[in-house]
């Protein structure tokens, strides 16, 4: 029998290939709670086709995982989003989204493994969901950045309102996205490279 049919694919697409120009690759991991945008994220920017791990909601996580707020959300995260995008000919970025409810956060210590820093997307209707996700990052020593993520009936609030809110220390920077957007959140992904190249710069 002749498997060398003309409809047979060998190896991965075209568009998922690794460019010949990258020299070099940094783990990233988008973090939040329920529902701030972290699968939306990693999709909208990544230049390969995005792996999910999302599964129907169903009647097992009622009284177990808060969804206040986002009452109409369907489906859930259960180990990681996985994307890439490549930021110049020679820097690719490598995305892991981690779920979000607090049952699966077991899985995040294996996620942060490696990774270089991280975005913490935020929803201002319900700040409280990143007090825990913030506070584990600074145990854990990660560097990382806040992005605001835009929704509609959001209240805004002034930069250092939510500085105060979330206890930040100064240096952490605190931007605006639409993680809908792949301009908005690749911009996110460009101010997290610039600060932790500030960190890796001695002053002076």
């Amino acid at each position: 029998m002749d498997f060398r049919s003309s409809d047979t694919v060998v190896g991965p697409r075209s568009e998922d290939v690794l460019p010949t120009t990258a020299t070099a690759a940094v783990k990233v991991v988008i973090v939040g709670g329920f529902g701030v945008g972290k699968t939306t994220m990693v999709g909208s920017v990544s230049e390969i086709r995005p792996l999910t791990t999302e599964e129907t909601m169903t009647q097992a996580g009622v009284g177990v995982d808060d969804n206040s707020g986002v009452e109409s959300k369907t489906a859930t995260t259960v180990a990681m989003d996985f994307g890439r995008i490549s930021l110049s000919d020679e820097l690719v970025l490598y995305l892991f989204g981690t779920p979000g409810q607090e049952r699966f956060w077991f899985l995040w210590n294996g996620l942060f493994e490696g990774a270089l820093g991280a975005v913490v997307l935020i929803d201002t209707r319900r700040l409280e969901v990143s007090f825990d996700v913030i506070g584990r990052l600074e145990e854990r020593g990660v560097p990382f950045v806040v992005a605001i993520n835009t929704f509609p009936d959001a209240p805004q609030h002034p930069v250092e309102a939510l500085r105060t809110a979330l206890d930040l220390p100064p240096e952490v920077p605190i931007v605006d996205c639409d993680a809908r957007g792949r301009g908005s959140s690749r911009d996110v992904l460009m101010t997290l490279m610039r600060y932790l190249h500030t960190l890796a710069v001695p002053l002076g």
